[in-house]
């Protein structure tokens, strides 16, 4: 069994993240004499101090994205981002001050954005977010660039998730694992194949989403809210964003899209996303080698699944 990381060497693969940021950073020609570390939990974020430049490095991730593929998903990230500042959205953007790619160092491949003065007063305002989302959706629409389809769903991490806690009922009961495992075989073939989503959902359009929860990842800036972490856009559903986020939540979603002329949140769409997303929240407890805070984290949402009905397909090849 893969034993938890302990305190010790969290710590070390923080310093190790933390020293390729600022390497990386003098390297690109950035002035770097106070380096803080901002954030880390699934990716460590230094601010490169005293320049005006954030970097993000990924530290916990599914094996199946090695650092090839890790470059290859931030590219579509920066370019879609990217895109979005030279609109004039509001958005964390890539930085100014290094090109718009990727950088490796130390076996970690991360990516550089600006620093935002952050209000770290305001409370977190889901609805008003979820109104916000449906923005973002109306700007996306027009992005040039070609995308996958349901890449944020990540059926490879799940797909490996599932086998791996075959191996570890301490972190899964066999039971809960079968269901999720019965589960997934439903909904995979959605997500795999946009064909087969748009048979099971006819006249459900797709297209550019965050992918992310971009409701919980709207930063509250001195100057106004600003959209960031894009780091799963993907064309989807535009329910796929504002999944678990309640009706209240919907229902500004709803009102600002019918501002901007979009259609309404479908509630069977909204079931699928909800249970793709729940597969995996199962599949995120095989992270929790890397990252043992996660199992105590993950417990209410877990809870919350075991209540859930399944989701139900009814197109048929």
């Amino acid at each position: 069994m893969s034993a938890a990381m302990t305190p010790e060497q969290i710590a070390e693969r923080t310093s190790r993240a933390l020293d390729a940021a600022v390497g990386a950073g003098r390297e690109l020609g950035l002035t770097v004499t106070d380096a803080a570390v901002l954030h880390d939990v699934f990716s460590v974020v230094v601010h490169l101090a005293p320049s005006p430049v954030v970097v993000r490095v990924p530290v916990v991730v599914p094996p199946y994205l090695d650092v090839d593929a890790q470059a290859a998903r931030q590219r579509m990230e920066l370019a879609v981002v990217g895109w979005l500042a030279d609109q004039g959205h509001p958005v964390i953007a890539p930085s100014p001050l290094v090109p718009r790619e990727p950088v490796r160092r130390n076996g970690f491949s991360m990516t550089f954005w600006e620093f935002v003065d952050q209000d770290h007063d305001a409370e977190p305002d889901y609805a008003r977010n979820c109104g916000l989302v449906a923005d973002l959706h109306a700007a996306l629409r027009d992005y040039p660039g070609e995308l996958p389809f349901l890449s944020a769903a990540e059926p490879v991490m799940v797909e490996d998730a599932f086998a791996f806690l075959g191996t570890r009922p301490d972190l899964l009961d066999p039971a809960d694992l079968d269901r999720a495992r019965r589960e997934w075989e439903v909904v995979a073939p959605l997500v795999r194949s946009r064909t087969a989503f748009e048979a099971e959902f006819p006249g459900i359009d797709v297209q550019p989403i965050h992918g992310d929860a971009p409701a919980a990842n709207i930063i509250t800036t001195v100057t106004g809210p600003v959209y960031s972490d894009f780091e799963l856009v993907t064309l989807g559903p535009a329910e796929w964003d504002v999944a678990f986020f309640g009706p209240d939540c919907e229902a500004a979603y709803d009102a600002a899209a019918r501002r901007h002329g979009l259609r309404p949140l479908d509630e069977r769409v909204l079931r699928f996303v909800s249970a793709v997303g729940m597969s995996r929240v199962v599949a995120c407890l095989a992270l929790v080698p890397s990252l043992p805070m996660l199992e105590e984290a993950l417990k209410p949402s877990l809870e919350h699944w075991r209540t859930m009905p399944p989701f139900t397909a009814t197109a048929r090849d």
